[in-house]
C-alpha cells in the first residue's frame, strides 16, 4: 500500500513539472536559433628538423685542467696554510650553524665599535669584525647597517681550498 502511494505521488509530481518551464525553454530556443558553433582550424604543424651536434671536436670547457688554469694555482698554498690554521684554532659557537640558518637582526655601536646582533637557533649573539660564523670557516670582515661581510674558505670541484666572499643580509621584521 505504501509503495502504491509513493508511485502515485511521484507520477503526480512528474506531471506537474513538465509544463512548468515551457516558456523559458521556448525563449531559450528562440534566442539561440541563429547561433552556430565554430571551431578555428588547428595550426599547421611544422615538421621536426634535427640539428646535428658539431662540438665533438672542440675543447671541453669542463675539463679539470681548464678549471685549474682559470683559477690560478698560486693561491692554493696560502689557502692550504689558512686551512691548517683554521683547523687548529678553537671553534666559536656560531660555527656550529650553517650560514643560511643565521639571521642578522640589527647592529649596535659601543665605544666606536660596531657589533651585529644575529639569531642562530633559539639564541641571540653579538658579533664583531674578526669573529667566525658558519660551517665554511667564515670570518667576519665587515659590519654595516644592512649586512655582515664574510670571507669563507670552501673546497672547489677540483678539491682545492679557495676563498669566497659572502654576506649575511639584515632580516626585515614585521611588527
Amino acid at each position: 500500500m505504501k509503495k502504491l502511494a509513493i508511485v502515485v505521488s511521484l507520477l503526480a509530481l512528474g506531471a506537474c513539472g513538465r509544463d512548468e518551464h515551457r516558456d523559458l525553454k521556448q525563449e531559450l530556443t528562440q534566442a539561440t536559433k541563429d547561433f552556430r558553433g565554430r571551431v578555428d582550424p588547428l595550426p599547421q604543424v611544422k615538421p621536426y628538423e634535427p640539428v646535428p651536434y658539431t662540438a665533438e671536436g672542440q675543447v671541453d670547457p669542463f675539463r679539470p685542467e681548464r678549471i685549474d688554469v682559470a683559477q690560478g694555482r698560486g693561491a692554493t698554498a696560502s689557502n692550504d696554510k689558512r686551512l691548517e690554521q683554521e683547523k687548529a684554532r678553537p671553534k666559536e659557537p656560531l660555527e656550529a650553524f650553517p650560514l643560511e640558518s643565521i639571521q642578522m637582526l640589527g647592529t649596535i655601536t659601543q665605544n666606536k665599535q660596531t657589533f651585529a646582533l644575529v639569531k642562530a637557533g633559539p639564541n641571540l649573539y653579538r658579533v664583531r669584525k674578526g669573529n667566525y660564523m658558519g660551517q665554511n670557516f667564515g670570518v667576519v670582515t665587515g659590519i654595516d647597517e644592512s649586512q655582515i661581510s664574510l670571507k669563507e674558505l670552501i673546497q672547489d670541484s677540483g678539491g682545492e681550498w679557495v676563498e669566497r666572499d659572502s654576506a649575511l643580509q639584515l632580516v626585515e621584521t614585521k611588527r
